[in-house]
C-alpha cells in the first residue's frame, strides 16, 4: 500500500492484494473514460483549478452575513444541503455557536409543517439571511420552503430583503435563475458540469461552510491534494480506487450492505452525505450495495449485536481520525468506587481509538469483512481530502457496476408520481 493520507486496510477476508490487482486494467480503462468524459465530471479537476476570485467573493459575502445576522437559513435538499451540513457538523462545537461564525440552519429538506412553523418562530427575533440553493428551482421541497422564506423576508425587511437573499443556482437556465435575475438577488453559480451530490466543494457548500466559520481555503487545500494524488490511474498507487475495488469484490462475493461506521458523533451528518453519494450513484438497474451507517460507540449498544452475530449480509467500513481537535483526560478519584482509576491520565480520544481497534478485531473475528479508512486528524484540510477521496472512489465503484455514477432516475420517478398525485387531488376538489 502507498503512503497516502487515507490509509486503507482490510481485515478478515479471503480478499488480498492479488484479488485487487486483477482489476488493474479495468480500473485504468475507467479512469481514462472518466477523465475524458463530458458527463458531469467537472468535480474531478475543480479543486486543482484557480478559483481564488470566486473564493474571495464567497468569503466577502460570508463576512457580511456574519457581521449583519445571527442566522443564515439555507434552503436546499439532497446535495444542496447534505455536504455543507456534513462539514459544518463535523468541524464546529457540539454545544453553542462557533466563535468565528453564526448559526447556520437548514430548511427545504423535508415537508414537515411543524418544522417550518417552529423555524419561523425561532428566527422571529433574530437577524437573518437566506441562501437558496437549487440548480433548477423546480424541486418541490426547497421550492415550497423558499416560497415561505421569501415571503417572510419581504414582510420583515421590505426592499432590503433583496440584499439578504443569496441565490446559488445554474448560470443560464431554470426557474430559480429567472427569478434571481428578475429580482436582482446576488448569485453564485452551480457549475453545469457538476451534479448535486458531487457539489459540496463548489459554492453550493462553500458559502454555508464559510458562514459557519470554517476555513474553506484549508478545506479546498485538502481536496486539491487529494485531486493531485488520486490522478494516479494505477490501482497500486491510488487508495480511492483500492477502496472502490474492495467494495466491488465484496459485493460480488454476496455482501449487499456496506455499513459505514465512525467513532465521533460529529460525523453523523457526514454519514448522511456519504449515503446519498453512494446510494444515488450506484443504486440502479437492480444493482448496488445498500449504504447504511452507524456511530460508535453509541450503536455498539444498539446494532452491534446484529453486526457481530446476525445475518452475514454486510461488511463494515470503519472511518477513524487519529487526532480530534479537543480532548479530555480521565481524572483520578481517590474513592475509586467505579474501579476505573486504572484509566486515569488517559484521554477519552485515546480510549475511543482503542475502542475502534477492539471493534475491528471483534467484528473481523466474528466473520464480518472490515475495511479500515484512517486519517491523521479531523480538521478542514483532512475532511476536504476525504470528501474528494469518497467522490473519486464512488465514481469508480459505480462504473465497475456498469451504471452511470451521475444520474438518479429513481429520484425523478418519485418526483413525477408525487406531482401527479398532487394535481389529481386538486382536480378532485
Amino acid at each position: 500500500m502507498v503512503n497516502q493520507i487515507v490509509q486503507t486496510t482490510l481485515l478478515n477476508c479471503s480478499l488480498d492484494q492479488s484479488n485487487i490487482d486483477k482489476y488493474r486494467e479495468p480500473v485504468k480503462s475507467i479512469h481514462t473514460q472518466l477523465k475524458n468524459s463530458n458527463n458531469l465530471v467537472g468535480w474531478i479537476n475543480y479543486p486543482m483549478e484557480d478559483h481564488n476570485e470566486l473564493f474571495n467573493d464567497i468569503l466577502a459575502v460570508a463576512s457580511e452575513i456574519r457581521s449583519n445576522a445571527e442566522i443564515l437559513v439555507v434552503v436546499g435538499v439532497g446535495g444542496s444541503f447534505l455536504g455543507a451540513r456534513a462539514v459544518q457538523d463535523s468541524l464546529t462545537p457540539y454545544f453553542g455557536k462557533h466563535k468565528s461564525g453564526i448559526e447556520v440552519i437548514y430548511v427545504g429538506q423535508n415537508m414537515s409543517g411543524a418544522y417550518i412553523n417552529q423555524l419561523l418562530e425561532y428566527i422571529s427575533d433574530k437577524e437573518v439571511y437566506v441562501n437558496i440553493i437549487s440548480k433548477s428551482g423546480g424541486t418541490m421541497e426547497p421550492a415550497l420552503a423558499f416560497r415561505v422564506m421569501r415571503e417572510y423576508m419581504e414582510n420583515r425587511y421590505g426592499s432590503d430583503s433583496i440584499n439578504r437573499i443569496i441565490v446559488t443556482t445554474d448560470a443560464e437556465k431554470g426557474l430559480l435563475k429567472k427569478l434571481a435575475d428578475k429580482t436582482s438577488y446576488r448569485q453564485f453559480v452551480i457549475p453545469s458540469d457538476i451534479g448535486g451530490r458531487y457539489s459540496v466543494l463548489t459554492p453550493v457548500g462553500l458559502l454555508p461552510i464559510a458562514v459557519a466559520g470554517i476555513d474553506i481555503n484549508a478545506l479546498m487545500d485538502g481536496a486539491k491534494n487529494a485531486a493531485i494524488e488520486l490522478q494516479e490511474p494505477d490501482i497500486a498507487y491510488n487508495h480511492a480506487y483500492q477502496y472502490a475495488v474492495m467494495r466491488h469484490i465484496l459485493y460480488n462475493m454476496g455482501y449487499k450492505v456496506e455499513l459505514l461506521a465512525s467513532f465521533e458523533p460529529s460525523l453523523n451528518k457526514f454519514h448522511e452525505w456519504w449515503k446519498q453519494l453512494f446510494g444515488e450513484s450506484e443504486g440502479k438497474e437492480k444493482k448496488g450495495l445498500y449504504p447504511s451507517t452507524v456511530n460508535f460507540s453509541t450503536d455498539l449498544h444498539a446494532i452491534g449485536q446484529f453486526i457481530q452475530d446476525g445475518s452475514p449480509i454486510l461488511f463494515e467500513t470503519l472511518l477513524h481520525f487519529h487526532e480530534i481537535m479537543v480532548d479530555y483526560e480521565i481524572p483520578f478519584d481517590s474513592r475509586n468506587e467505579d474501579g476505573l482509576n486504572y484509566l486515569s491520565g488517559r484521554t477519552f480520544n485515546e480510549i475511543n481509538a482503542i475502542s475502534k481497534q477492539g471493534t475491528a478485531l471483534a467484528h473481523a473475528e466474528g466473520g464480518v469483512p472490515v475495511i479500515q479508512l484512517e486519517l491523521p486528524k479531523l480538521d478542514a484540510y483532512h475532511l476536504g481530502y476525504l470528501i474528494y477521496f469518497f467522490m473519486k472512489a464512488c465514481a469508480m465503484s459505480a462504473s465497475l457496476l456498469e451504471v452511470n455514477p451521475f444520474d438518479q432516475p429513481g429520484v425523478e420517478a418519485y418526483k413525477k408520481k408525487m406531482l401527479e398525485l398532487l394535481k389529481e387531488e386538486k382536480v378532485s376538489k
